[in-house]
């Protein structure tokens, strides 16, 4: 590291990443860089790595191998899993069937029943701010033939139902809206969506990776039919997911998208990750007893953390409904502050920006878009992920170190100083260079 960046308190990672480090004594209780990331993924809960360890030694067998004590053993604990995962979400284990993640489980479910209800329908609806894993895997059926309707939502982000019924046909399928969204946090009305689903005879699957392990999810009281899963979202590990399948009222059937043994009762072929099965089955343990004291801490800190902004800073915008919302997200719009800027300033804070980076062009995130929010406020926009282990001290340090920062950019801003001044952006004419 050169004398220049130790002289202005930076520092480089062996892997190219640059933290900023403190010239002041940090606070107690906070340790850089700090993780508020957790709607990307989460730190694994050391008691998710604990019963993870056997099977990543002697307890070694292939859960398929059924005519050994190694096999035995391994199918044992996969099927302690499959309960631990069907418990949380209300439902049966046989229910459960194991996948590699929330993208294959969103992939089987949409692929899978569109292939094999084929002959009653073509049509799927879906809504513009899905995750990529369904809005992709939607648009490949499109060219397969089928037909999807992609509902807007309003302004803080909840699809109408009323949309939703009017889209509607005879020849609808499926219906695929996500529980929680995983930008916005906003929580869709799963349990009226599937009310009326059932009511046309159409199918439910909904993207439930933000929701589970955070809020109560009840496959029966919500009328889901068929929902995704994963474990790096819940403290457990990468690589793991789930689909719930309902087998009763309607039982539910998918066509396999894997082909090979016919593991997973035929829905997915492939050898069973047991370690990371049993992560999951650990992580879904520790959600269903922790939850609701988990969920009140974090909804305090964001509530905190959205207090000192608004406090602190004008025109902050909050982004999704806050009524209908997961307690460990805030995505907020520092309007007059560039995203990218801002997340320079503090790069030794973890979070996401609002924007993402395609083909070296810098596009406002889809999901702010559909709100409604311009260009300049979808790039000003900052998400925060609450999880298990953030401290209210590291709050305090990410606020006021936000705070700070954003207060110094405006200073730099003319379109601020603007503003500040009372003229109106929307009528000034723009000289083209």
């Amino acid at each position: 590291m050169s004398n220049e960046l130790k002289e202005t308190g930076v520092e480089m990672t062996d892997n190219g990443v640059v933290i900023a480090e403190s010239r002041e004594p940090l606070p107690a209780g906070v340790k850089l860089p700090i993780y508020m990331d957790n709607h990307a993924t989460t730190q694994m809960d050391p008691r998710v790595l604990e019963a993870m360890l056997p099977f990543f030694g002697n307890v070694f067998g292939n859960a398929a191998s059924r005519n050994h004590a190694f096999g035995w053993e391994a199918e044992k604990a996969v099927e302690t899993a499959r309960e631990q995962v069907a418990k949380l979400l209300h439902c049966t284990a046989k229910e459960i069937i194991f996948t590699s993640g929330a993208t294959e489980s969103n992939n089987l479910a949409i692929k899978g029943i569109a292939e094999m209800y084929r002959e009653r329908g073509n049509h799927i609806i879906t809504q513009v701010t899905e995750h990529k894993a369904v809005l992709d895997t939607c648009k490949k059926l499109e060219k397969a033939g089928y037909r999807v309707t992609y509902l807007p939502v309003q302004a803080n982000g909840l699809i109408d139902i009323e949309d939703l019924r009017r889209a509607m046909d005879e020849k609808t399928i499926l219906v695929s809206i996500m529980y929680a969204n995983n930008e916005i946090g906003v929580i869709q009305p799963v349990a009226e969506i599937g009310k009326l689903c059932h009511e046309k005879g159409v199918i439910f699957h909904t993207d439930g990776v933000q929701a589970i392990g955070k809020i109560p999810v009840n496959v029966q009281t919500d009328n889901i039919d068929v929902m995704s899963l994963t474990a790096h979202k819940i403290y457990g590990p990468k690589g793991v997911g789930a689909l719930y399948v309902r087998r009763r009222n309607p039982r539910v059937q998918i066509s396999e998208q894997i082909n090979g043994g016919g593991h997973e009762r035929g829905m997915r072929s492939g050898t069973l990750n047991v370690p990371g099965i049993v992560g999951l089955g650990a992580a879904c343990e520790i959600a269903g007893a922790e939850m609701k004291v988990e969920a009140e801490r974090l909804q305090e800190l964001r509530d905190y953390l959205k207090a000192k902004f608004e406090k602190a800073l004008d025109y902050v915008h909050v982004n999704g409904d806050m009524e209908h919302h997961l307690p460990g997200n805030l995505n907020v719009s520092f309007v007059y502050v560039e995203g990218e800027s801002l997340l320079m300033g503090i790069n030794d804070i973890a979070v996401s920006s609002g924007s993402a980076c395609t083909s070296a062009t810098l596009e406002p995130s889809y999901v702010l878009k559909a709100l409604g929010l311009g260009d300049d406020v979808a790039h000003s926009s900052i998400r925060f992920g609450l999880g298990r282990f953030n401290t209210k001290a590291e709050v305090d340090y990410v606020s006021d170190k936000l705070i700070d920062v954003v207060s110094k950019l405006r200073e730099l801003s003319p379109l601020y100083e603007m503003v500040k001044e009372g003229i109106d952006l929307t009528k000034i004419e723009w000289a083209a260079h």
